[in-house]
């Protein structure tokens, strides 16, 4: 079997079942490289974002799939808010606290 170089993003490795994924889609794992290390780094984090097992595995397909599709960023994700090198956008903040208070 042959071992793919996966390129990460800002803050994020790849994890084990998104790397299988594109290691297993020629075309799809052409254009995660072509991607910026920030466009790879909202798509790890959007897909180990999900708590339950079967999103995040409909995450990971979608991945593979929507950038087949053109897609070089997740659709309406506010971003990764794990990252240190710069503040969170007030506009995000917003968003996080309306989500903590949903709980």
């Amino acid at each position: 079997m042959t071992t793919h170089t996966i390129s990460g993003g800002v803050v994020h490795t790849v994890p084990e079942d998104l790397r299988n994924a594109l290691s297993h889609d020629t075309k799809a794992l052409t254009l995660w490289e072509s991607l910026t290390p920030l466009s790879r780094n909202e798509w790890i984090c959007w897909v180990e974002y999900p708590k339950k097992e079967e999103t995040r595995k409909d995450h990971v397909r979608r991945v593979v799939s929507e950038l087949k599709d053109g897609m070089r960023r997740p659709c309406c994700w506010i971003g990764c808010i794990h990252r240190t090198d710069k503040a969170i956008s007030p506009s995000v903040r917003g968003i996080l606290n309306k989500r903590k208070h949903i709980v």
